[in-house]
């Protein structure tokens, strides 16, 4: 599946009701689900991961669509080259361990 048609699925199945909720309630859940993601890691829970890392990604193209983005076409833009500074792959950007 690619990115625009995981976009599409999730638009049909959730847009209606994510879209009446609003773009600020809408990007709490998605801060709710990354938060049960972070548990996941936390816990090394590899069962839960895969799901947790779905539902994060679901939220974020819920937030995509309402915002009238298209993942599939901003990821070409930003990162169809490799690195968007140094256009390198691997990146080669010298920068600190935790930026």
């Amino acid at each position: 599946m690619t990115i625009r048609q995981f976009q599409e699925i999730i638009r049909d199945t959730y847009h209606d009701r994510d879209a009446g909720r609003g773009m600020p309630l809408t990007f709490l859940w998605l801060v709710e689900e990354v938060g049960e993601l972070a548990r996941a890691l936390q816990n090394g829970a590899p069962e839960s991961l895969a799901e947790e890392f779905a539902d994060v990604l679901a939220w974020l193209t819920t937030l995509a669509s309402i915002a009238g983005v298209d993942l599939e076409a901003a990821a070409e833009r930003r990162y169809g080259e490799g690195c968007p500074k140094c256009r390198a792959v691997p990146c080669c950007c010298k920068r600190g361990a935790l930026e």
